[in-house]
């Protein structure tokens, strides 16, 4: 019997599929970027069906690579960036829209009207989550009301709805399944916290009918109630489906409350597992559903917008890099960033501000600014962001942090791993597999299997390929932690 796991890694910029062996190497894989659409300021538009096609495409060129078809599979994980909604018609599987991405920002002026009727306390009681337009719930209302005729027929249950991981398995199934699982359907603004369910009340507030959604399945599945998906002809049971940094938290095998792990993506994404109870934030940032394998798992949650995307404007924006990995090189040539610091709120700020007006800023600047200090603020912005996720989670979980596991395409900089375990003062843990994303879909999808029996099974797996050890004191970091909170004052409600 196989036991090969294929995993779809779905994000925001590419889509990619890892093939994984039971001692969770990567065997095959392969990558396809896909296009980004700004039609207007604010805006951020997929193609779904580009999305698709690139996610299938990378499906067999990984199974290619290793000489394997979707025969030698023994079950498929699915990870995905989360919050972008897809709007599609149930008897064509053809999309009726444009996808609204996770970072569009469109439906603010909603969003703050909904807050000035005194809407976001009960929003936040239930969901976990704040009022924001960074998720799903208003992006598809705003789908529903501007695509001619969509209300009406998603009340009838001809449209269907779904983030990312559920258009795929439409797609995979050719449209017999149209699930969810936990972990992303929390993330919609639309599910009760405590049940795990869609809330009547909230699916009210924002105007979504039921009829377009899907089902909401555990994040691992056993037996007959996996949705099969077809591959290159061969049926492959989907039994791993899992939002991108809720997977990435079970890829670094943070299975204890109090472990934590930062992804160093498009965004940053903190997330400290939080065990059995949904903890409620008093510093703004999010309670979420980390995973359910036979219970639910909760975590904390910090969002940072733009991470390694500030890398990707100093390449495509201001040219003064011609690739992503040249940022460290230039970093290097200063030793500090000369007092300059870069306020990346290209698309506002996410937590602990939640300001969808902020925007981006550079200060500190003098006639001695050069290309590296500028390269180097840009690396260091995305560890003061993080920085101010975890301060903040590490006081409402009510317990320090011991260590910070990392990984995502940032996580290989050392520069940046140095500088986030300097303003942090605890080690920074890289993995020897630093896509933990698709590896914790992997994972799922094993469980899922019967390939392995016990998180105590995958946890003894992880293993460490450098640890970054604090280099500076508390009062270096508290200096420089002072000095960023300067330059954020800067960029709040600039465009408001």
């Amino acid at each position: 019997m196989s036991r090969l796991l294929l995993a779809l890694d779905q994000g925001t910029t590419s889509s990619r599929t890892m093939l994984f062996d039971p001692g969770g190497r990567v065997i095959g894989s392969a990558q396809r970027e896909f296009r980004q659409f700004f039609p207007r300021s604010g805006w951020v538009e997929h193609d779904a069906e580009e999305i698709w096609s690139s996610q299938l495409a990378t499906a067999m060129q990984a199974l290619q690579a290793a000489g394997k078809t979707g025969a030698d599979v023994a079950a498929l994980g699915i990870t995905n960036q989360r919050e972008t909604i897809v709007l599609w018609e149930r008897a064509t599987g053809k999309p009726v829209a444009p996808a609204i991405v996770w970072q569009d920002r469109r439906t603010a002026e909603e969003c703050a009207r909904l807050r000035d009727s005194g809407h976001e306390a009960a929003v936040t009681e239930t969901t976990g989550l704040c009022l924001d337009p960074y998720f799903s719930a208003t992006k598809l209302a705003w789908l529903l009301d501007n695509t001619p005729g969509a209300r009406l027929r998603a009340e009838r249950g001809e449209l269907a709805a779904g983030t990312i991981d559920s258009w795929l398995i439409f797609c995979l199934t050719e449209g017999a399944a149209h699930v969810t699982d936990v972990s992303n359907a929390s993330r919609t603004l639309l599910v009760d916290l405590q049940t795990g369910q869609w809330s009547a009340a909230m699916l009210d507030l924002f105007r979504v009918p039921r009829a377009c959604l899907p089902a909401i399945v555990p994040s691992s599945l056993e037996g007959s109630d996996a949705p099969v998906a077809t591959i290159g002809g061969h049926r492959v049971p989907i039994r791993g489906i899992a939002g991108d940094q809720q997977s990435a938290l079970f890829g670094q095998a943070c299975f204890r409350a109090g472990m934590a792990k930062n992804t160093y993506g498009t965004g940053c994404f903190t997330l400290m597992n939080t065990g059995s109870t949904a903890l409620s934030s008093r510093h703004r940032l999010l309670s979420t559903i980390a995973w359910d394998t036979g219970g639910r798992t909760y975590a904390l949650e910090g969002s940072v917008f733009v991470g390694g995307a500030v890398v990707q404007w100093l390449r495509d924006g201001l040219g003064i890099i011609r690739s992503a990995g040249e940022i460290e090189e230039l970093a290097n040539t200063v030793t500090d960033t000369g007092g300059v610091y870069v306020v990346p709120a290209f698309t506002g700020l996410g937590a602990p501000y939640w300001d969808p007006y902020a925007r981006g800023a550079i200060v500190g600047l003098t006639r001695g600014t050069n290309r590296g200090h500028i390269a180097r603020a840009a690396l260091e912005s995305i560890a003061f962001q993080s920085a101010e996720v975890l301060k903040a989670m590490q006081q409402d979980a009510g317990k320090p942090l011991v260590e910070l596991r990392v990984d995502g395409g940032g996580s290989v900089n050392n520069l940046l791993m140095q500088v986030q375990a300097d303003l942090l003062g605890v080690p920074v843990l890289r993995p020897t597999v630093t896509e933990t994303t698709a590896l914790g879909a992997a994972y799922l999808a094993g469980l899922g299997a019967g390939i392995w029996q016990t998180r105590d099974e995958l946890a003894a797996s992880w293993r460490v390929e450098r640890r970054f050890e604090p280099t500076r004191d508390s009062a270096w970091a508290e200096g420089a932690m002072a000095g960023w909170r300067r330059a954020v004052d800067r960029s709040l409600r600039w465009a408001d």
